[in-house]
């Protein structure tokens, strides 16, 4: 992940255009390190996390998934405790976001796919070209959306909207998702994307810090009691079906 600071403003971008953006488990554990040098840096109010290339994030990196298969077998019990845990470690990864005291902006171009919805879900503002598309894609890897996208989603949208989106793994566009209020703003074009998260970064950075990091505090005290009972539940669900116990 690049890491860039400046004006009170830190810049972080996935840097596998190579790939679409897709995670492997460094980059993972890069992108918590960097939520975490960034809300460690009192010089800096106000985030904004983009993808390089052409897309934002397309979510998990199928090497994670082999990995975990590859290394993760057994008894079934001893697999169900080994998954739970590597579930909860990217899912800290993610809560990196909110644990930032500053507040984090998506600048969505291309594909928003599986994992990249979970770290979207996770930030503070987001924004989108109408071009971009959107997808809760784990269904379609025989997977529950474990990383938080089942907890958080339903906060932003309509819990209806929430659950079709889960149970259909349906690819949607920007302009939907303004429609629907996962996003703030479908912008046209990502230069119109950049000049509008621009503006709303200044705007931010030029607020009393510890006033902004107030107002994240406060916006996500509810959901984080929510969060602390539903994250470790669902690490385990999938935990449960991905080792078989559930049969």
């Amino acid at each position: 992940m690049i890491y860039r600071a400046e004006n009170g403003i830190a810049h972080l971008t996935f840097d596998r255009s190579d790939r679409a953006n897709a995670l492997d488990l460094p980059a993972w554990h890069a992108m918590r390190e960097a939520f975490e040098r960034a809300g460690a840096d009192e010089s800096v109010r106000v985030i904004i996390l983009r993808g390089a290339g052409k897309h934002f994030c397309a979510g998990m990196d199928l090497s994670v998934l082999q990995d975990m298969q590859a290394r993760f077998r057994g008894d079934p019990t001893t697999v169900r405790e080994q998954v739970r845990e590597f579930i909860t470690d990217l899912q800290d990864c993610i809560n990196a976001i909110e644990r930032c005291p500053q507040p984090v902006i998506a600048a969505v171009q291309g594909g928003c796919i599986g994992g990249g919805v979970d770290i979207i879900t996770a930030c503070d503002l987001r924004y989108c070209v109408k071009s971009a598309s959107f997808s809760v894609k784990e269904v379609d890897l025989g997977i529950v959306a474990d990383l938080g996208t089942l907890q958080r989603l339903p906060y932003l949208v309509n819990p209806g909207i929430a659950a079709e989106l889960a149970y259909t793994g349906r690819t949607f566009q920007g302009e939907e998702a303004a429609q629907i209020g996962l996003v703030n703003e479908a912008l046209s074009n990502e230069g119109q994307l950049e000049y509008r998260v621009g503006i709303v970064a200044d705007a931010i950075a030029a607020k009393p810090a510890r006033i902004i990091a107030g107002i994240k505090r406060s916006l996500l005290q509810q959901r984080g009691r929510i969060l602390s009972e539903s994250l470790p539940f669902v690490a385990n669900l999938s935990a449960t079906l991905i080792a078989g116990l559930d049969r």
